[in-house]
């Protein structure tokens, strides 16, 4: 059997310390998980049930720190822009419905990513009750820096979060601030949809959210992995 036409690539992300890949199959993202980031948004920080958005692995940009970071060219149809830093947590397998303790023996490892937003955009599907697709999901709306492997870091549940823009601090959290905890997020996303090896989930950003412009240069990190740099181009 042929294909039709020419299959796309693979979407994969650089791993650190090594010249192997780790190949992308979904990326999901968790909406509003830090508390101070859910009322900078406008909504009650309270516990209540985590959502999920995705985008794909073709919005995936290298982007990681070690080699220089990435650009990110501004978007059309937008007049704004907006950074969110995340941790990112990769899969090496899945399954559904997997216990909140068995959670972490599915994740391969950690990176640092940017969840870059048409703040705008996204606005707009909110008032007309729309999916965020065009908001979050466009083209090199998931800058991403080399993955570490847990079996290198552990798997990391405080720590330092934060980003900053031209060398001034725009975002700042810590892990142990996150409303559904790695574990947690992974359980309940799991009851929602089958996970598979190569999933990535974009954990939720700290409060500082804000706007980006032509030329501004982004630094993100994550106490102990190597970070995300990009050039708005």
């Amino acid at each position: 059997m042929a294909y039709v036409i020419a299959p796309p690539p693979v979407a994969a992300v650089a791993i650190a310390g090594s010249d192997d890949e780790f190949p992308v199959n979904r990326v999901y993202c968790v909406g509003r998980n830090y508390a101070d980031h859910a009322r900078e948004m406008g909504h009650d920080p309270d516990r209540e049930p985590p959502f999920f958005f995705a985008k794909a692995p073709e919005n995936l940009v290298a982007a990681s720190e070690l080699d220089g970071g990435g650009d990110f060219p501004y978007p059309s149809q937008t007049q704004d822009v907006h950074h969110e830093i995340e941790l990112v947590v990769a899969l090496k397998s899945g399954g559904a419905d997997i216990p909140e303790t068995q959670a972490l023996d599915h994740v391969w490892g950690y990176g640092v990513g940017v969840d870059m937003t048409r703040r705008d955009l996204q606005g707009e599907a909110k008032k007309m009750g729309r999916p965020w697709d065009v908001g979050k999901a466009f083209d090199h709306a998931a800058p991403i820096g080399r993955l570490h492997a847990a079996s290198d870091i552990g798997h990391p549940s405080q720590g330092r979060v934060w980003l900053e823009i031209n060398g001034e601090l725009r975002q700042e959290g810590d892990l142990n601030q996150l409303i559904w905890n790695i574990p947690e997020t992974i359980a309940y996303l799991s009851g929602l949809f089958t996970l598979r090896a190569g999933d990535l989930i974009y954990s939720g950003t700290p409060a500082g959210v804000g706007p980006v412009t032509k030329g501004d240069v982004l630094t993100g990190r994550v106490e102990g992995l190597s970070g995300v740099k990009v050039t708005v181009t």
